[in-house]
């Protein structure tokens, strides 16, 4: 959760946080504490701009390190297309309980003049967080909690629970956005080399977008609502030393089909073998934790149903990806996961299911 603090501005730099500014976001946190000095430890420019930002006291007691998080001005229109520049400080911002593993945020600001926000959020090295990414798969143990933490707050926003709360009444339906259209596809493809499957060889940009991607979103508001993460693709995951894993970058938060979510992270987070032998139980895992009464459970044959569909947005997603080179993800990283969303779509024949809804 967020707590309550002064601060209104959103540098644009990170050399304009100073001690002052600090202290005012993590007073509320740490009551007493005063901040004595801000060193840049590590920055990394990519899709957003994120630093790790080492703290000295001269009164008080707090975190010894923060991370922080704020727009990249290069890539502003490309995020106003695809996520949302302001829905993970919005969510942040508002107080709605999120009952799974994430990080603890102390400040969610939002410039709407400039574009631009910033999140002041734990260091979650503090906790011995292990970051994961396309390259390093999660166990079926991990994937378990991963899937069970999603059950729980999906169930939490199921249904009229989500239209209920006023504190999420700003987030919107996951709707296709314009532009993946674009996506030099042939790049990719020419990637995969010759084990790929012939269903995805076969296709274009044109056929992935419109007879792929865009039915499966739009089949996402015809179907039981929940709160989305909305992007919960292995690289925005994390394993705590006690094997539960966590979530990051809620920048894509939605209401939609729980599929997506559920579909997204299963298929991506596990090697092709781990999935083929797992993907029923880990489905069955999932809902055995959403905690609904009976008559609002999905049957198991729906939750088969929207879950072969589901591979539609990984593949879309990962394939327009490694399309772009460098400009979104590491080309190792993306084409990792473009092979494990490409062998899912043949395996669980995609194209039928979404026939099917």
């Amino acid at each position: 959760m967020t707590y309550p603090t002064t601060v209104s501005v959103v540098p644009t730099d990170w050399d304009q946080i100073t001690p002052e500014w600090m202290t005012a976001v993590l007073a509320p946190h740490h009551p007493g504490v005063r901040v004595a000095a801000v060193e840049l430890l590590t920055r990394d420019d990519g899709t957003n701009r994120c630093a790790r930002l080492g703290l000295t006291y001269s009164e008080g007691c707090g975190p010894a390190t923060v991370f922080v998080k704020a727009a990249e001005p290069d890539h502003k229109e490309l995020i106003r297309l695809t996520s949302g520049m302001f829905h993970e400080p919005r969510l942040f911002m508002c107080g709605a309980e999120l009952p799974l593993e994430h990080p603890d945020v102390y400040a969610a600001l939002i410039d709407e003049d400039d574009y631009d926000f910033l999140l002041v959020m734990e260091d979650l090295t503090a906790r011995g967080a292990d970051p994961r990414d396309g390259l390093r798969p999660l166990t079926v143990e991990q994937a378990v909690s991963g899937v069970r933490g999603l059950a729980r707050l999906h169930g939490k926003y199921w249904g009229k629970r989500l239209s209920e709360d006023c504190s999420l009444n700003w987030v919107e339906s996951f709707v296709p956005w314009n532009g993946m259209e674009m996506a030099p596809l042939s790049n990719a493809l020419d990637l995969l080399g010759p084990d790929a499957p012939d269903e995805v060889m076969e296709l274009t940009i044109d056929l992935l977008v419109d007879d792929i991607w865009k039915p499966y979103i739009r089949s996402l508001v015809r179907a039981p609502q929940t709160l989305l993460h909305g992007d919960p693709h292995v690289g925005n995951t994390y394993v705590l030393p006690n094997g539960e894993v966590g979530f990051l970058d809620w920048q894509v938060v939605r209401r939609g089909n729980w599929s997506l979510d559920v579909g997204y992270f299963i298929q991506g987070a596990l090697t092709v073998r781990d999935r083929r032998r797992a993907e029923r139980y880990l489905l069955a895992e999932y809902r055995d934790a959403l905690d609904l009464p009976p008559d609002e459970l999905p049957s198991v044959d729906e939750i088969w149903l929207r879950y072969r569909a589901s591979v539609a947005h990984g593949l879309t997603i990962w394939l327009c990806t490694a399309s772009a080179g460098e400009l979104w993800q590491h080309p190792y990283i993306a084409l990792a996961l473009a092979e494990r969303y490409s062998t899912a779509f043949a395996d669980l024949r995609t194209a039928e299911a979404l026939a099917q809804l």
